[in-house]
């Protein structure tokens, strides 16, 4: 539970302005950052830090690491899983931190493509894939509509996108990377075409679906539609302002959907050391000084540059 009291309902943040849920105040969150579902995976990110200047483990399953790379500042935050958890991260780091942000999710996904295990998929857009619960759930069967929903593309930042393809290609071969649409589904599960014996899901037919409607995709996850829609509506409340917010997102094949494989813990390991100083080295390539981004004054990395 927290241990501090929040000042508002409409944005909860402590007297010191810590975040609810990811327990960040200004001055501990960069204005680089690299996003994961898993902690273990940013602590391993978090060994080209030198130094490690902050870290904390908040009450709702967020770890934040801050430090230099590159003599440069730069957060690893892993959020955990699904739509609402990024939601959660993008929108509270866009509160503490001053000046725009830069933020590469490295995560996994299942190959709906040519990829396979050991692979890796650089985003150029994703889209979003939603269970309709009225088709399972409403009384008039013909109000129902298709038991799912699959939303338009959201491009992501080219710029920083091709920073990452590029760094990629460079360390596993370009051959290993491969670029498209990503679907963002909200759940592991149904959503995304598994079977299983134990629910209803009506979703034989979804991959098919997903095909027909994003000819381009590539690839299905849960996060990264969210995090360029939300990068996309950086422009404050009347949407009047430039983008603030600027995403890329790279995959690495963890599922082979055609060939029904997974991947095993070493290959996945080897993966992320891999992948690290490719994603590393394209954020601080991306902002290569700290000119019109946070203020030293009162952060963690304050006379450390």
């Amino acid at each position: 539970m927290p241990d501090e009291q929040m000042t508002s309902a409409n944005q909860p943040r402590s007297h010191a302005g810590r975040t609810y849920h990811v327990e960040t105040q200004p001055g501990q969150m960069a204005n680089r950052i690299i996003t994961v579902g898993d902690p273990a995976r940013a602590r391993m990110l978090a060994q080209h830090l030198d130094p490690v200047l902050f870290e904390h483990a908040s009450h709702r399953g967020f770890l934040t690491i801050t430090g230099l790379y590159r003599g440069l500042p730069l957060s690893i935050v892993a959020i955990g899983m699904g739509p609402s958890m990024m939601d959660f991260f993008v929108r509270e780091t866009r509160m503490v931190v001053d000046g725009p942000l830069a933020i590469v999710r490295l995560g996994s996904c299942g190959s709906i493509c040519q990829a396979r295990i050991g692979d890796v998929i650089v985003a150029k857009g994703a889209f979003g894939i939603g269970r309709n619960y009225a088709f399972f759930d409403g009384d008039q069967e013909d109000a129902r509509g298709d038991a799912y929903v699959v939303w338009p593309a959201v491009g992501a930042d080219e710029r920083l996108t091709g920073r990452v393809a590029g760094g990629l290609g460079r360390a596993l071969g370009m051959d290993r990377v491969f670029e498209g649409l990503v679907g963002n589904a909200d759940s592991f599960y149904g959503s995304q075409g598994r079977q299983g014996d134990d629910f209803y899901d009506a979703n034989a037919g979804l991959l098919d679906l997903v095909h027909k409607q994003q000819p381009g995709a590539v690839a299905l996850e849960m996060e990264c539609h969210v995090l360029f829609h939300l990068a996309k509506a950086s422009t404050g409340s009347r949407n009047e302002r430039p983008v603030s917010v600027r995403a890329a997102c790279a995959l690495m094949v963890f599922a082979d959907r055609a060939g029904n494989q997974f991947i095993g813990p070493e290959t996945s390991r080897q993966m992320v050391k891999t992948a690290a100083r490719a994603i590393l080295d394209a954020l601080v390539d991306d902002m290569p000084t700290q000119q019109g981004l946070h203020p030293e004054a009162g952060s963690v990395w304050e006379n450390k540059l």
